[in-house]
């Protein structure tokens, strides 16, 4: 894996948060910056305070008034799961690696006895609603929707595992061969 330096690394700051600290910087008043940028002065001080989004393109706007411009910096990020989670994750990767429409069709006895099972067993939001989202990304064989979940670091995908009906997909030397590697 490679290694990615954070030499130059700058903290994450909210929008609201840069546009303060450049203004405070150049000098601008609100009122200035909403003659300049023609943002009106009440909606200019809801986006300081954080009570109306601001887009990137929209802070790039208001900077450029005061001689500044947006600069987004992509890089990588390791995610730190809790052990149930990652367990969860890594125990998709498998199966990930067979998704197919073929397999798809081959596994929906399985998955559909599973959705059954977890309707019976599951209360509360968000897992009932992801429930139904798994059967309708099952149904429609939407590939690319199941594996981006499967695959997934977002709070919304890791949530979608937590009621994944894949399970019981992959033979027993599959599944301790990631309970392995999970402990490591």
């Amino acid at each position: 894996m490679t290694e990615y330096s954070n030499a130059c690394y700058i903290p994450y700051m909210d929008r609201p948060s840069i546009l303060r600290d450049v203004m405070a910087g150049s000098g601008m008043t609100q009122s200035r910056l909403s003659l300049l940028s023609g943002v009106k002065q009440p909606s200019l001080s809801q986006m300081l305070h954080g009570r109306i989004e601001m887009s990137d393109d929209m802070l790039d706007r208001l900077l450029s008034c005061m001689g500044y411009r947006l600069e987004v910096v992509l890089r990588p990020v390791p995610v730190i799961l809790d052990h149930s989670s990652e367990r969860r994750w890594r125990m998709h990767q498998p199966l990930v690696l067979q998704l197919s429409s073929g397999s798809l069709r081959q596994w929906r006895p399985v998955i559909g006895r599973n959705l059954e099972r977890l309707r019976q067993s599951t209360r509360g939001e968000p897992h009932l609603h992801n429930l139904d989202r798994w059967s309708e990304l099952v149904s429609s064989e939407d590939i690319r929707g199941i594996r981006r979940v499967m695959t997934g670091l977002d709070t919304d995908s890791i949530q979608m595992r937590e009621v994944s009906p894949f399970g019981g997909l992959l033979s027993e030397d599959q599944r301790q061969g990631v309970l392995a590697d999970v402990q490591r």
